[in-house]
C-alpha cells in the first residue's frame, strides 16, 4: 500500500499500512489494480475514438470506476473485484471493435493485456506487484506531475458522474480522460509536457463543472437565498449526507406524507436553496458541523443516515446499524441500496424515536450562487467604488481532521468589517454559522454552494472583472483554499488553467508535490502555503 492522494496522508508522506481515512491495505491494492486496468482500457478507447468508436455506456462506466477510487467513497473489496473484472471485459470487447475498424491494438504496455486474478487475495497480490504510484515514472518530478494528473482525473470523474445522473454528458470530457489515463503510461515525458496535460485537465474540469451546473440548475432551478434551521422539530427524521441532488430528490419524494423530516449533513446543506427541492415541506433543516465530528454527532441524531457520494469516516458499531449507502458508496457490513428504493431507510426512521421536542438553534443562509450574487451586482459594484467594500475573500474548499484547520475559522473571524467572505464546499463548516453582519444589505458571508459550485464563484469573479474592466488577478479578491481530496486537486488545476495567481493553500501542501514541481507552481502562479497565522496572511493581503 502506498497512498498519498489526500491531505491527511500519514506523516505528510504516505499511508503504507492503513489509510488515515480508514481504507485498509486490501482496498488500497484493489484500487490500484482498478486504475491499472482502466489505463489499459483507455489505450483502446483513445484509439477507438480515432476510428469513430464513441460508446456512451463505456464512458459512463469509466467515470464511475475512476470515481470509486476517490478518497472516502468505496471501501468494499467485493465491489472493486466486480469493477476490475468488468473493466477488463469492456477492454477486450472494445479491442475487438477497434481491430475491426482498422485501429491499433498491439499496445505493449502490461495494462493492455492485464488478466485479473480469480480471487480477492490474488488481486491484492497483483496490486502489490503493479506498485502503481512508484511505477508511474522513475523521475520523481514526472511521477509527481503524473500523480497530480491522476488525482485531478478522479475529481473530474466525480463531477462528470454527478452530471450524468441528471442526463448530462459531454464526449469531449471522456475523450480527454482516456488520453490522460494513457499519458500516465507514457515514458520519456518532460516536465513541460506533463504541466501542459495538467493544465488541460484544469480546462476540462471547468467544462465538467459547467456541465454539472447546467444539470443541477436545469433540473432544480437556480439557487435562491434561503434560511435553513440548525435546530430540529418534533417528528421522525432522516439525515442525508454527500453531494447527490438526485438521491435527495428521490428521498424527498419517497418520504412525502409519511411524517418524516429530512435533514441535510455536510455538502447537502446548499440543496436547501434549490427551488425544486425546497418546495417539499418536510425538507426541514441541517444537522452537524464539520465532518470530522461525525463520531460525536451521529449517535445523537435520532434517525437513520443515508450516505450518497462519500462515506466520510468508517461508521462505528454504536450507530452502524442505522447507516445506509447508495450509489458508489460502500462499507462492508453496511446496508447498500443499489436500486434507489429507500424503503429500508424509511422503515428504520419510522421505527426510531425521531426528535421528541422542538429546539431552536438559529439558522444559516444558503443559496448565494452566481445568479443570486450577480442579481445584485450593481449594488456590489457601487459598494466597491464607494469603498464600502474593500476586499473579497474566497475562503472555501475541503474540510478535514488534521490539526491546523482552525486557521480558517480564525481567518474569517478576523476579516475586517469592510470585507466580504464567499465560501463553498465542506470547509465552510468551520465558520458557516457565524454572524458577520452585512454591508449595505449584502451579507458579509455568502455561501456559494458545494465544491463543484467553484464554477459559480469563477463566474462571479469573471463578471466583476468585466464590470471593472480588469483582469481577475487585478480584483480586490484573494483565494484562501483548504484541500483534502481529489476534487480539490481538480479545482486547483482549473484555477491555475485560468491563470489565477497568489492562491494560498492549506493547511499543508500536497505530499505528492515535489520541491521542484512546487517551484514551478510558485514561479508561474505564485502559489503559496497559508501562513502560520491568519494575521500574517491578512497583513500581507491588505497591508
Amino acid at each position: 500500500m502506498y497512498c498519498n492522494q489526500c491531505e491527511q496522508t500519514a506523516k505528510g508522506i504516505a499511508c503504507t499500512k492503513v489509510g488515515v481515512c480508514g481504507k485498509n491495505e486490501e482496498v488500497a491494492d484493489l484500487e490500484d489494480v482498478l486504475i491499472h486496468a482502466l489505463t489499459g482500457l483507455a489505450l483502446f478507447a483513445a484509439e477507438g475514438r480515432k476510428k469513430g468508436i464513441v460508446d456512451p455506456d463505456i464512458d459512463r462506466f469509466t467515470m464511475e470506476a475512476i470515481f470509486s477510487t476517490l478518497t472516502n467513497v468505496d471501501f468494499d473489496p467485493e465491489r472493486f473485484v466486480q469493477l476490475i473484472n468488468k473493466t477488463v471485459e469492456i477492454r477486450d470487447d472494445l479491442k475487438a471493435r477497434v481491430a475491426a475498424a482498422g485501429g491499433k491494438t498491439d499496445f505493449d504496455h502490461p495494462a493492455a493485456t492485464y488478466t485479473p486474478a480469480g480471487t480477492v487475495e490474488g488481486l491484492v497480490e497483483q496490486g502489490k506487484e503493479i506498485n502503481l504510484i512508484p511505477s508511474l515514472d522513475k523521475d520523481e518530478n514526472i511521477r509527481s506531475l503524473k500523480q497530480t494528473l491522476l488525482y485531478g482525473l478522479k475529481g473530474i470523474a466525480a463531477y462528470a458522474d454527478h452530471a450524468a445522473i441528471l442526463g448530462k454528458a459531454d464526449p469531449e470530457i471522456a475523450g480527454f480522460v482516456y488520453d490522460a489515463l494513457a499519458a500516465l503510461l507514457a515514458e520519456g515525458l518532460t516536465v513541460d509536457q506533463c504541466v501542459e496535460v495538467a493544465m488541460k485537465a484544469g480546462e476540462i474540469n471547468l467544462k465538467t463543472m459547467e456541465l454539472l451546473d447546467a444539470a443541477n440548475t436545469g433540473t432544480y432551478g437556480h439557487p435562491v437565498p434561503t434560511s435553513v434551521p440548525l435546530g430540529h422539530r418534533k417528528n421522525k427524521c432522516i439525515l442525508i449526507s454527500g453531494h447527490d441532488l438526485h438521491d435527495l430528490e428521490l428521498l424527498l419524494k419517497q418520504t412525502e406524507g409519511k411524517g418524516i423530516d429530512i435533514y441535510t449533513h455536510g455538502e447537502m446543506l446548499p440543496c436547501h436553496g434549490y427551488p425544486e427541492l425546497k418546495k417539499y415541506d418536510h425538507f426541514y433543516g441541517h444537522f452537524g458541523t464539520a465532518w470530522q465530528n461525525q463520531h460525536k454527532e451521529f449517535p445523537n441524531f435520532p434517525g437513520p443516515v443515508l450516505f450518497t457520494t462519500n462515506c466520510i469516516q468508517k461508521p462505528r458499531d454504536e450507530y452502524k446499524d442505522r447507516i445506509f449507502t447508495t450509489g458508489l458508496v460502500g462499507w462492508p457490513g453496511v446496508t447498500h441500496i443499489a436500486d434507489k428504493d429507500f424503503t429500508p431507510v424509511i422503515e428504520k426512521a419510522l421505527a426510531m424515536d425521531g426528535w421528541t421536542d422542538d429546539e431552536d438553534k438559529g439558522s444559516v443562509m444558503v443559496g448565494f450562487a452566481r445568479n443570486a450574487v450577480l442579481g445584485v451586482a450593481d449594488k456590489v459594484i457601487e459598494a466597491v467604488k464607494n469603498k464600502a467594500i474593500r476586499h473579497f475573500f474566497l475562503v472555501g474548499g475541503c474540510d478535514g481532521a488534521k490539526p491546523g484547520r482552525d486557521y480558517f475559522t480564525r481567518f474569517v473571524e478576523q476579516v475586517p468589517e469592510d470585507c466580504i467572505v464567499l465560501t463553498l464546499a465542506c470547509g465552510k463548516f468551520r465558520f458557516f454559522d457565524k454572524d458577520l453582519g452585512d454591508i449595505g444589505g449584502i451579507p458579509r458571508l455568502l455561501d456559494v454552494g458545494q465544491c463543484n459550485d467553484a464554477y459559480s464563484a469563477i463566474q462571479i469573479a469573471v463578471a466583476l472583472a468585466n464590470a471593472f474592466e480588469c483582469d481577475v488577478n487585478d480584483l480586490p479578491l484573494s483565494l484562501i483554499i483548504s484541500w483534502y481530496e481529489q476534487k480539490a486537486v481538480a479545482i486547483l488545476l482549473t484555477l491555475l488553467y485560468l491563470g489565477i495567481k497568489d492562491i494560498r493553500l492549506g493547511p499543508s501542501l500536497p505530499a505528492f508535490i515535489t520541491p521542484a514541481v512546487l517551484q514551478v507552481l510558485v514561479d508561474n502562479f505564485d502559489l503559496k502555503p497559508i501562513a502560520a497565522t491568519p494575521e500574517e496572511d491578512l497583513q500581507a493581503i491588505l497591508g
